[in-house]
């Protein structure tokens, strides 16, 4: 008998758990059902499944082999169908949520790209930062800043680091001088973000080591875009993701404090379902993130 096509039968008896159910659904008799499952077990030389009258069950062996099918079979037709897929072209609507800079800054002009090359491809963009549920939400693709909890039945592909720097204007520091070390910072006009997570301490890495210093805070605000602005305003330092300042650091309007130090950065991962990730406009958009994003998030 064909080893695959016993396998195949293997794996549908173990599912659904009764041979005339398999023997049904692919048409063939029961008693071929247990001739192939007989055969298997010859050519194995172990037990796969024991069976009485009233119920079957997996031996301990059985049941690795099952996972081991499985897994070869997903993967037989999954090369099987590389080369209907190479000729899909991607199309219809693609949902994708990201959070609100990375969207603005980093993912709008990627996605024209994007466009340019997929014409037939429509965008619907949810850019928020509060937590969505891609199910719920309808999500195709995300991108999610921080650390993953549980997955579950999603895949995720890490992209570059999330960093933030520290950075003031010309104008800030011709008048109120360089802070040539972190904390200098507490006498310093300090702008920071509204949000419950931040504080008045900000953090560094020196030499491999976590550094935590106080800030004086004289302004919070709950958007990084007015916080960028005021800074190049003279009104303060600030800290903010590299993505949201890289233009201003370029331009030199505004200056990278600290330098020789980093900033604790966040990871980015780009998450779909595992059940949906080879839908044609879903891979081509998740490769074409990942072949942009996944050394950077800026190009400078």
């Amino acid at each position: 008998m064909n080893k695959l096509e016993s396998m195949a039968v293997f794996v549908r008896v173990v599912e659904k758990g009764s041979f005339t159910t398999v023997a049904e659904e692919m048409r063939i008799s029961s008693t071929m059902i247990g001739l192939h499952i007989k055969g298997l077990e010859q050519h194995l030389g172990v037990r796969l499944l024991n069976r009485t009258t009233r119920r079957q069950s997996l031996t301990d062996f059985g049941q690795d082999y099952y996972q081991r099918c499985k897994q070869i079979l997903a993967d037989i037709l999954d090369a099987e169908s590389l080369a209907s897929r190479q000729h899909q072209q991607p199309q219809g609507l693609l949902r994708i949520a990201c959070p609100i800079s990375l969207g603005v800054h980093v993912l709008t002009a990627l996605n024209a790209r994007f466009q340019a090359d997929w014409p037939e491809v429509t965008l619907d963009i949810r850019l928020s930062d509060r937590p969505l549920d891609m199910a719920e939400d309808g999500i195709d693709v995300m991108l999610k800043i921080g650390e993953l909890e549980q997955v579950n039945s999603m895949v995720a592909r890490r992209l570059a680091d999330y960093r933030s720097v520290v950075c003031a204007s010309p104008t800030y520091i011709q008048a109120f001088g360089e802070p040539k070390h972190p904390n200098q910072l507490i006498n310093h006009r300090c702008l920071g973000f509204a949000h419950p997570l931040a504080s008045d301490h900000w953090q560094f890495i020196d030499a491999g080591n976590m550094l935590t210093v106080s800030v004086k805070l004289v302004t919070s605000i709950n958007n990084g875009e007015a916080l960028r602005y005021a800074a190049l305003q003279g009104s303060g330092i600030i800290m903010q993701p590299e993505i949201l300042l890289a233009d201003d650091l370029r331009s030199g309007k505004l200056i990278r404090l600290f330098s020789h130090m980093d900033t604790p950065v966040r990871p980015v991962h780009l998450l779909t379902f595992a059940d949906r990730q080879q839908l044609p406009k879903i891979r081509h958009y998740v490769d074409y993130v990942y072949k942009n994003l996944s050394q950077s998030l800026i190009d400078y």
